[in-house]
């Protein structure tokens, strides 16, 4: 099998901030970037219109291009009405720089969409999405939620139920056999309506978890506050490997892209380790090997 989809990486997750990071991602053979734009420097308000095009075109000598922006913005994503107010005008105005820049696509995580389709939750969700994806189509751009937090059948019956498709889906392989110990092939399939822009990442899951001990969600004191978060991050449930040494089948998984005529990216993701830089490098060789 050979796969024709170009490769990005996530600049932050050099850990060396956005100039480097570009720099960085050149060397190590990337296409593209995905750059995260929620604080700090590349923060839309702190984003002057010089800047701007400074940095676009500082991109383009590199060779490269922008895969997306990652607009996520933390807490429990779109889950509280209250905090909704700020969060959806910021998702807004990150999308407006997403376009500006030269990218259509904005990733997110919006918060666990619950099982209980009449609850307050659901329902805060569900009008925080609306609102977003029909000012998304409006640019012709997306909002893509990154898969996890819950099943592939049941993110897809959420998106259903909305009008456009203006928010659609970064698909995530690892956080699936992470979390919820969803098939990634199966869950490609399912999600193949929506799915605009991806993550190369592996991962290994020991025991299962609940969502909420991950993710949190509003309102969910988990029984075992101090500890639950300490066993996630040292590996009692998961763990983040580099690409081609967890739970992800590889070759089935780029398949079913390609059944589906996936031609995005496979923007590669590395959140722990000591040594990211290598760990990228060696991510750009192993989807190197699939591609013609």
């Amino acid at each position: 099998m050979k796969i024709n989809n170009k490769i990005g990486v996530i600049v932050d997750s050099f850990g060396v901030g956005v100039k480097e990071g570009l720099k960085k991602a050149k060397e190590v053979g990337a296409d593209g970037v995905q750059i995260y734009a929620v604080r700090g420097e590349m923060a839309p308000e702190n984003l002057t219109a010089s800047a701007r095009k400074e940095l676009k075109d500082y991109i383009s000598s590199l060779g490269l291009e922008i895969s997306a922006l990652v607009g996520d913005l933390g807490g429990h994503g779109f889950q509280d009405a209250v905090e909704n107010e700020w969060k959806i005008e910021k998702s807004k105005r990150i999308l407006d720089l997403a376009v500006e820049m030269g990218t259509n696509i904005v990733t997110t995580h919006i918060g666990i969409v619950p099982d209980d389709v009449n609850g307050e939750i659901y329902h805060n969700i569900q009008k925080a999405c609306e609102e977003l994806g029909v000012y998304a189509k409006s640019m012709n751009a997306y909002f893509a939620i990154e898969t996890g937090p819950e099943t592939s059948a049941h993110l897809k019956s959420f998106l259903d139920t909305l009008s456009t498709n203006g928010v659609s889906v970064n698909f995530d392989p690892a956080n699936m056999v992470m979390v919820t110990g969803d098939d990634p092939v199966q869950g490609v399939h399912l999600l193949k309506d929506y799915i605009v822009h991806t993550h190369a990442k592996d991962g290994v899951q020991y025991k299962k978890v609940d969502p909420r001990n991950v993710y949190g969600s509003l309102g969910y004191e988990p029984l075992d506050h101090a500890n639950i978060s300490k066993m996630v991050t040292e590996g009692e449930f998961f763990r983040e490997v580099p690409l081609g040494e967890g739970q992800v089948d590889w070759d089935a998984y780029l398949q079913a892209l390609q059944d589906i005529g996936y031609t995005g990216y496979l923007t590669i993701e590395r959140e722990v380790g000591t040594q990211p830089e290598v760990d990228i490098a060696k991510a750009v060789q192993f989807l190197n090997r699939y591609r013609a």
